[in-house]
């Protein structure tokens, strides 16, 4: 039976799909994480979540924490009401996707190749390569308009093409969630549009619930359905971006001066930051 990459009911319902309870995480001897007693989020079903944050405040930690790909030193974190690290790697892969900040290929592999893999939490010993998978690397290459690149070997991709072909990989992964740890990155404006684009697709059209860590304020206040601000490795505030981005968080959480206006192409909340120059000129004209 081929797999169905849309959700048509996905985003009808409040359910909580991943959580955190508690969650402090570390490096070494250094708390990053929930140091204030523990940190505690909710990711609803069917909706994009963009965490945001200055440099260092545990943005792209907490991230991996909910990914599973760093233990919590206390707390946990759920999955679908089922702690994520007791649950099997395989089962966990078939509905958490992850994309981390920046992920590798073994050198030479080419683009079909690579999306393949996102199959393999659905191979079993007795039921290996089908047709139906080879039918669903298809579709995702398709979906994504990477279908041209299937024969060349991913270093030879610009970085938005690559962006866009992994992506293709968590699509071929069949996963309702996605995690995104900062997916435009070293990209172009351009081609941070482009592969925000399509992470709006794959919510709005393929039902997808999203998480991704996002450093432009102004493209998570346009992508994203929820913001959630940290600072410190704790959680300033979250909730709809235009309840987030004002300018007495700019200053609380970024240490920023700035304007909030609306966005004219998608009335979403637009950060204008008031430079130094700019604030001496209008000291000097009061």
């Amino acid at each position: 039976m081929t797999t169905d990459l849309t959700r048509p009911d996905v985003g009808k319902t409040t359910r909580t799909r991943l959580r955190t309870e508690g969650l402090q995480v570390g490096y070494d001897d250094e708390l990053v994480v929930g140091a204030d007693g523990g940190l505690d989020l909710d990711v609803v079903e069917g909706t994009v979540t963009a965490v945001i944050g200055p440099n260092g405040c545990g943005k792209s930690t907490l991230l991996r924490a909910m990914a599973r790909l760093l233990a919590p030193r206390h707390g946990h974190v759920l999955l679908d009401g089922q702690r994520i690290d007791r649950m099997p790697s395989k089962q966990v892969a078939t509905v958490l996707g992850v994309l981390p900040q920046d992920p590798v290929a073994p050198e030479g592999l080419v683009v079909a190749d690579l999306v393949a893999r996102g199959r393999h939490p659905h191979q079993r010993w007795f039921r290996q390569w089908s047709p139906d998978d080879e039918a669903v690397v298809t579709e995702a290459l398709a979906w994504t308009g990477t279908s041209e690149f299937a024969d060349r070997p991913l270093e030879t991709l610009s970085g938005g093409q690559r962006q866009r072909v992994w992506i293709s990989m968590a699509l071929a992964q069949g996963t309702d969630v996605l995690l995104l740890d900062e997916p435009t990155t070293f990209l172009d404006l351009a081609h941070q549009v482009d592969v925000l684009d399509l992470v709006e697709r794959l919510h709005r059209e393929r039902g997808r619930t999203v998480v991704m860590v996002l450093h432009d304020l102004n493209l998570a206040a346009r992508y994203a359905d929820r913001l959630v601000a940290m600072h410190d490795g704790r959680i300033a505030c979250s909730g709809a971006p235009a309840d987030v981005l004002t300018e007495q968080t700019m200053r609380d959480v970024f240490g920023l001066e700035a304007k909030i206006v609306e966005d004219p192409v998608s009335g979403t909340p637009l950060v204008l930051p008031v430079g130094r120059r700019q604030r001496e000129r209008d000291d000097s004209d009061s």
